[in-house]
C-alpha cells in the first residue's frame, strides 16, 4: 500500500485524561484522505521540541466523515495518544488549526472476517484499545457484528466507551472492579460464553501473550498488533526487529505490526 506524506489540519483535540488526548485531523489541501487499514499506523512529526528529532509511531484510531465542508471532503483520520515520553506529550500541545505533518499509512493491518470466519473478538489493553475502533467500524460495514473485550487498570483508562458501543457488542474487565468484571481481560467470563473464529488483539506485551496462550488453548486463530520500538517506520533502522518462526528477524513496522501468533517465536 502506497505511503504518503501528507499535512493534517487539526480538527479536535481532547484530553480524555491526564495520561491520554484524541487528536483529530483532516488534509490540510482540501485532498481525500488515502486508504487505510485497521491495524496500521502514522509517523506523526513532533514539532517545537529540540529534543525529539524522531516521528513517533501511533496507530490509526478512526477513519471518519462525518462533516463536509468547502474546504475538504469531511475525512478526518482520529489518533488516540497516550502520554508516554516528551514526544507524546509535545504532540498533546497541539491546538485546533495547527497542522500536523505525517507519513501514512505504515505496516500491515488486522485480517478481516469472512463468512468462513466471521466472529472475530477485538480484545484491547489501555491505549491498545485504539486501533480496534476502526476495526470495529470496518466489521460493521461489511456487515459483521464486532465483540470488544476491552480491559485497564481503573474505569479511567477505557476510554471512549460510548464509541465501541455504537459498533458492537462490549465487555470490560479493570484491575480494581471499578467497571466491568475485576481481574485481567483473560478473566473474563466471555470466554466461557462465547466461541469466536479469531481474536484480535492489542495492547501490553504480557497482556498479548496471556491472550495468545489462552488462544491457543481453546484453538482460536489469533492475531497481535506488536509495539516494538520504533524509530524510522520503514524497515531501514533495524530497531523494531521480531524473531519470527520462517523469515528470522524481521522488521516490526514494515512484516507487522499486526502478525499471526504462528508466525512468532514466543514461548507460549
Amino acid at each position: 500500500m502506497k505511503k504518503h506524506i501528507i499535512d493534517l489540519r487539526i480538527t479536535f483535540v481532547d484530553r480524555l485524561h491526564p495520561r491520554y488526548v484524541l487528536i483529530k485531523g483532516t488534509p490540510a489541501d482540501g485532498s481525500r484522505l488515502p486508504e487505510m487499514l485497521p491495524g496500521q499506523f502514522a509517523q506523526l512529526k513532533v514539532e517545537g521540541s529540540p529534543e525529539t528529532y524522531l516521528r513517533r509511531p501511533i496507530s490509526i484510531h478512526d477513519v471518519t466523515s462525518d462533516t463536509v465542508t468547502s474546504t475538504n471532503k469531511g475525512e478526518e483520520v482520529s489518533f488516540l495518544i497516550a502520554l508516554a515520553g516528551k514526544g507524546t506529550r509535545q504532540l498533546a500541545t497541539l491546538k485546533v488549526g495547527d497542522t500536523l505533518n505525517c507519513i501514512i499509512p505504515l505496516g500491515r493491518g488486522f485480517s478481516m472476517p469472512t463468512t468462513d470466519a466471521p466472529r472475530i473478538l477485538l480484545c484491547g489493553g489501555g491505549v491498545g484499545i485504539a486501533p480496534l475502533l476502526l476495526m470495529g467500524r470496518r466489521m460493521k460495514e461489511a456487515g459483521f457484528e464486532p465483540t470488544f473485550l476491552l480491559g485497564g487498570r481503573s474505569a479511567g483508562d477505557i476510554l471512549r466507551l460510548s464509541e465501541y458501543e455504537a459498533l458492537g457488542k462490549v465487555y470490560v474487565t479493570t484491575e480494581d472492579g471499578s467497571m466491568g468484571e475485576q481481574g485481567f481481560v483473560t478473566q473474563h467470563s466471555l470466554w466461557d460464553s462465547a466461541a469466536f473464529d479469531r481474536i484480535a488483539v492489542c495492547g501490553p506485551m504480557p497482556m498479548m501473550k496471556a491472550v495468545a496462550r489462552l488462544a491457543k488453548e481453546k484453538a482460536i486463530d489469533c492475531e497481535v498488533s506488536l509495539e516494538n520500538l520504533m524509530a524510522c517506520g520503514i524497515g531501514a533502522c533495524l530497531c523494531c526487529v521480531e524473531d519470527t518462526k520462517e523469515k528470522g528477524h524481521v522488521c516490526v513496522c514494515k512484516e507487522g505490526p499486526v502478525f499471526n501468533i504462528n508466525e512468532l517465536k514466543w514461548q507460549i
